[in-house]
């Protein structure tokens, strides 16, 4: 078992995910918000990667059963019933419900890796689930960092870095790239206040500034839940009963 860490969606093509278990991740706020979503009981979320293709997915669906969500450079974009944050997406709002979701950059992320045979979203919230999840399939794992506007953004590495170093405690054959390594430094240098490290990111900055402080409380917070969204067909649903595969 080997893990990468691509510190940037740049990092690879499409193409370059199939038939590898791929984990995405973007901390704030897509994974945490996917992650809530579909914990307070949304039947599904449909990753997209442009606004106009999530008006165009969602005017397909029975509209009672189906809200857009997302956001773009932080804020609800204008029509769309929920913004990013994952706060709003509440069990009475989003219960049995369909969301279409496009964001900024985790949405797109996601959409890239549409390829993996398998394919997961962490965050810190569902970090340790998602751990021992790996280590029970035992396969090769690619972890994608969403970033921000394509670049590297210190908040999703340290997670991947996190991620990387509680499998490692886990099981200790596995093997790390470069890049894993990296992030794993990042992690034991900002690790040890995860509520701080997010506020003084750029993107932390920028959701303090725009009125999501809060947001960015919930976002720390480690091993909330073991629920874990998978990618099946063109939706994220909560990976529940799934069979494990080995090798």
């Amino acid at each position: 078992m080997k893990l990468n860490v691509l510190l940037s969606p740049l990092n690879a093509d499409e193409l370059y995910f199939t038939q590898k278990t791929t984990v995405v991740i973007d901390v704030l706020r897509a994974s945490t918000t996917v992650i809530s979503a579909l914990s307070n009981g949304a039947k599904e979320v449909i990753p997209v990667g442009t606004v106009e293709f999530a008006v165009k997915v969602s005017g397909g669906m029975f509209g009672g059963q189906t809200l857009i969500g997302g956001e773009r450079n932080t804020k609800r974009i204008e029509g769309f019933a929920l913004g990013n944050s994952p706060l709003e997406y509440t069990r009475e709002t989003v219960e049995n419900k369909t969301i279409v979701f496009y964001t900024t950059n985790g949405s797109k992320a996601i959409a890239r890796a549409k390829f993996s045979n398998e394919l997961f979203v962490c965050s810190f919230n569902n970090l340790l689930g998602m751990a021992q999840r790996l280590i029970k399939l035992n396969k090769d794992v690619e972890i994608l960092c969403a970033g921000h506007n394509n670049l590297f953004s210190l908040e999703d590495t340290v997670c991947a870095g996190m991620l990387v170093g509680r499998i490692k405690r886990l099981n200790r054959s596995v093997k790390i790239s470069d890049s894993s390594m990296a992030a794993q430094v990042l992690y034991e240098k900002f690790g040890d206040d995860i509520p701080k490290m997010l506020d003084n990111t750029e993107h932390g900055k920028r959701l303090i500034q725009n009125g999501f402080k809060k947001d960015i409380e919930y976002c720390s917070r480690y091993n909330i839940t073991k629920n874990i969204p998978y990618f099946d067909g063109n939706a994220l649903k909560l990976l529940d009963q799934k069979p494990v595969e080995k090798k």
